[in-house]
Formats: structure tokens, C-alpha cells, sequence
């Protein structure tokens, strides 16, 4: 293992952005799994320990609605656009109706 280069901590810990988000990238990684998130669709799923992309994938092209809280009595609540560390994911897609389906 290298050492960090001198002042390579003090750097990283007064960089800080106040402003909007503006990446549009975004992989959220699971025990199992990596999906690749562009403008909230997911364009691309990785096996993790196959170490390879998969061509098929119910989640590829479907709208990221955001995370699901599960509290300890079992009830699932949505919670949209609040994706973060250790939340579980979800994803929609429209039906030919119009319609919004987990």
C-alpha cells in the first residue's frame, strides 16, 4: 500500500461544491450487482463477480424512481428521488397505457 501524497487529505477535505448536482452518471452497487444510471435511466448492469456486463436485464432502460425504506414492522414506503448508501432501489416503466409500473 502507497501513502497518500503530502497534503493529498488537507486537498480533499476543503474541496467542496455548494452548487447543483450536475453529474448525470451515477452506479449504484449492490452484494451482487452494479447498475449504471444515466439522466435516471439505467443503461448498462454489471455482474459483479462474473465481472461482465449482462445483455439482458429487467431493470436496462427503465426508469431509477429512486429508494424504498422498509420499516420493522414490514411495511414498504417509497421514498422517490432519495437514492442513498445502503437504501434499496427501484425502478418503473411506462406501459403502453400510460401507465407507471414498478
Amino acid at each position: 500500500m502507497r501513502a497518500a501524497p503530502r497534503g493529498a487529505k488537507e486537498r480533499r477535505a476543503t474541496m467542496s461544491y455548494t452548487g447543483n448536482e450536475r453529474r448525470r452518471h451515477r452506479v449504484f452497487i449492490t452484494r451482487n450487482t452494479e447498475y449504471h444510471v444515466r439522466d435516471e435511466v439505467c443503461v448498462a448492469v454489471r455482474d459483479r463477480a462474473a465481472r461482465k456486463f449482462r445483455t439482458s436485464h429487467l431493470a436496462l432502460h427503465l426508469k431509477l424512481q429512486g429508494a424504498v425504506r422498509i420499516n420493522p414492522n414490514g411495511v414498504v414506503i417509497p421514498e422517490p428521488h432519495n437514492a442513498r448508501v445502503g437504501s434499496p432501489i427501484y425502478f418503473t416503466q411506462v406501459d403502453p397505457d400510460g401507465q407507471e409500473r414498478q
